[in-house]
């Protein structure tokens, strides 16, 4: 017995000696990563953002405990393309989600999920996906179409929200219905998700809200129809419709406030559920390494600039948007930063700032050094566009932002005056005084106009319109095909070429 003393002893001090502390534990773990989305969400649209009348406590709070992004942009002012590069970093005309309901083709660099997914992630994804061809009401398909997401929980893309309307396709591929509103239920959904998962590695969850999207039309006092908003009465009971003031430059009028009530009230409660997302974070205890992302798919102009649709266009209203980050073991809190920063940006970016080294490059630039070092200036201009029709609701328009200037120009003769833009960002920060037909500024315009075919000369961009894609493929039947998948559809179209 004696001789096996030194032996137990020697073996003690050996393991203690391969055991890590607990801050090395720390240092080796990989983040979690929280993404959570709501949809056609106005960057001015939060109290954090300077609007003193909107009621969103817990968004405000979540901005102080980080990063808040003043000048951040969806690029393509569309769900879709949105989504597309936040999966992908990747430009819509090289990752196949250009306009709504495209779903991704395959790439040279792998997604989001599936490079998370490798590393050892949880993957999750709930709520609106909106990345999938062909009929809405379908559940998303097994396997390569959930882009490296092992637990999708999704409508897909459905815009009743009201109790006994608004569904989803369970794990069976049910289709279940909320008996609350549907912001609600898929949060109680992300909330079971975090109570399930193994806590022993790390997790991304992407949670994907559609309000305060707009849920149908009403017939207003003028007799024209207008977007309607309208959500849960506590929310709405919240505001006083007769007091809410508007936009500049937006007219007074029962029906547009009609509409800002329904949408303020919608918002407010997504900044309810948020802060219930929050509250199990802190429960469980994994804010300080979890990064922790609020941002939406694009603003909304709720008819400001005479607009028809409520995005689609090149204003700030319809594509700047609120990008807020927290991750406490990296970033210190009550940041604001000026930096220019896009869709495009995001999947590097957060790869960046997960510390994670992909192998892939991206058309989006890795921006976490410059977020961490707290520098402003190191972007000088954004490419924006928008792949549509040229019809009379909107156009297919390019452009740029630089910290100074908007500009957009519309496609030929048949452009909109809407989408041919130039604003001073300085000087006129509502966007009010339309400087592109100015000769006084024609050589900022000559100048951007430059800047812009620089970026379409990099992504080959010919000025397309849908059209023109139908036109170079015509069998491209991959979004409107239930039977094949887009990539076999898609393997098949290379073996023609």
């Amino acid at each position: 017995m004696p001789r096996l003393l030194p032996l137990l002893l020697l073996t003690l001090l050996c393991t203690c000696d391969r055991a890590p502390s607990t801050n090395e534990e720390k240092e080796e773990r990989l983040p979690n990563l929280l993404i959570v989305l709501s949809d056609q969400h106005s960057y001015d649209m939060l109290g954090c953002y300077g609007n003193d009348q909107i009621i969103t406590p817990h968004l405000d709070e979540f901005a102080s405990e980080g990063v808040r992004f003043t000048h951040a942009f969806a690029n393509q002012p569309v769900c879709t393309p949105y989504r597309g590069m936040i999966m992908s970093g990747m430009h819509p005309l090289k990752n196949g989600a250009f306009i709504n309901d495209a779903p991704l083709l395959p790439n040279k660099t792998k997604l989001l999920p599936q490079l998370l997914k490798e590393k050892g992630y949880q993957t999750a994804y709930i709520g609106k996906w909106h990345l999938l061809g062909g009929e809405r009401n379908r559940p998303v398909p097994r396997g390569e179409l959930r882009y490296g997401f092992d637990h999708v929980v999704t409508n897909n893309c459905h815009v009743d929200f009201r109790p006994g309307k608004a569904f989803f396709w369970n794990e069976n591929d049910e289709k279940e219905y909320f008996d609350q509103w549907e912001i609600y239920g898929q949060t109680d959904q992300a909330i079971e998700y975090l109570d399930t998962i193994d806590q022993s590695k790390p997790f991304a969850l992407v949670v994907s809200w559609h309000p305060p999207h707009d849920w149908g039309k009403f017939k207003g006092e003028d007799g024209k129809m207008h977007y309607r908003y309208d959500t849960d009465e506590k929310m709405m009971v919240l505001y006083d419709r007769d007091t809410l003031e508007l936009r500049p430059g937006a007219e007074r009028s029962p029906d547009r406030l009609h509409m800002y009530h329904g949408y303020m009230a919608s918002t407010t409660g997504v900044d309810m559920s948020f802060g219930r997302l929050m509250d199990k974070l802190k429960e469980k205890g994994m804010e300080e390494n979890t990064l922790t992302i609020f941002s939406a798919d694009h603003g909304d102009m709720l008819e400001s600039h005479h607009a028809i649709l409520p995005k689609q266009y090149p204003h700030d209203y319809s594509n700047r948007i609120p990008f807020m980050v927290r991750y406490p073991a990296k970033l210190k809190p009550g940041q604001t930063t000026d930096l220019l920063f896009g869709a495009l940006d995001i999947m590097p970016t957060v790869l960046g700032l997960m510390g994670i080294a992909p192998e892939d490059e991206y058309d989006g630039k890795n921006l976490a050094e410059e977020i961490l070092a707290g520098t402003q200036d190191a972007v000088d201009v954004l490419p924006i566009w928008l792949y549509k029709r040229g019809v009379a609701k909107n156009n297919n328009w390019r452009g740029v932002i630089t910290p100074d200037w908007t500009f957009a120009m519309g496609k030929g003769v048949d452009s909109l005056e809407i989408t041919n833009v130039l604003f001073d960002r300085n000087e006129d920060p509502a966007q009010l005084n339309n400087l592109f037909h100015d000769p006084a500024f024609a050589e900022v315009k000559e100048e951007l106009r430059n800047k812009t075919f620089a970026w379409m000369r990099t992504y080959n961009d010919q000025f397309w319109g849908i059209e023109d894609f139908l036109r170079v493929r015509p069998e491209k039947t991959w979004m409107y095909n239930y039977e094949k998948s887009p990539y076999e559809l898609f393997a098949e179209e290379q073996g023609r070429r």
